[in-house]
């Protein structure tokens, strides 16, 4: 496995704050596997938790290693599945990650999709308590496509929720699209929740966003998950930023 990161630009301070890592499974004969290729499998025969483990521990390992660099500040986005939240040693494994490698943990952020709202919701609850009290940030991914009712967002402690991309293609033509995303962002807010939108991939959805006062993007506009090495040679050579600035007078 090898971890992949896609920088999420602040829109008001037009620098990366964070990154979302991507897991990609090196096979032997088939190359470089996007998750969709295997996690779907890893679910079924529960090797979920195990691939979720690897996953907190690289991410971990990447945030010591950017100790002493310019890249101290950056906070990493990991995603977790209903199924590991499951996993009752999950919180100890995290906090064992931590640390182990010595990082503070608000510089880890744990994604979860809205199925945590349906099933186990008690039990959901209490993971994310634990976790909010040990300082990790928490965000709701995918948001508006699945089943959350508003009240969750009010019981449970998110940090950030993460407008789903298929409400951000059409942002700009379809009237119904911007509707929802602005009151996605006006909720949020009014909850002290932050808002990511994903796949941005134009200049007129970044606009909007900013007009909107959405807090963060993410997508191809801003760049496509890389290795980690292109990632820390596009930050200091500020190409990701000033690519963004340049033509959005962010």
């Amino acid at each position: 496995f090898v971890l992949f990161y896609q920088p999420q630009l602040n829109l008001n301070t037009g620098e990366i704050q964070s990154v979302e890592a991507l897991i990609r499974w090196r096979h032997p004969r088939r190359g470089l596997l996007p998750p969709v290729e295997f996690i779907p499998l890893a679910e079924e025969s529960g090797r979920i938790t195990d691939i979720g483990r690897w996953v907190v521990m690289a991410a971990c390992r990447q945030l010591a290693a950017w100790k002493g660099t310019p890249h101290e500040g950056l906070r990493i986005a990991v995603n977790l599945s209903g199924r590991e939240l499951d996993d009752e040693d999950l919180v100890d494994h995290i906090r064992e990650a931590l640390a182990a490698e010595n990082v503070p943990a608000n510089r880890l952020e744990v994604e979860l999709t809205e199925e945590i709202f349906i099933q186990n919701i008690e039990h959901n609850l209490n993971q994310l308590s634990r976790l909010h009290q040990l300082g990790v940030h928490l965000a709701i991914d995918d948001f508006g496509v699945g089943y959350s009712s508003l009240g969750y967002l009010r019981d449970f402690p998110v940090d950030l929720l993460k407008i789903d991309r298929s409400f951000i293609t059409e942002v700009t033509e379809r009237h119904d699209d911007a509707v929802i995303t602005r009151a996605v962002i006006n909720l949020a807010h009014n909850l002290g929740i932050e808002v990511v939108a994903e796949g941005v991939e134009t200049e007129e959805q970044l606009s909007f966003l900013k007009n909107h006062r959405c807090n963060f993007a993410q997508g191809y506009l801003i760049s496509r998950p890389i290795p980690v090495s292109d990632l820390e040679k596009a930050l200091a050579s500020g190409v990701l930023v000033a690519g963004i600035t340049a033509d959005s007078g962010l």
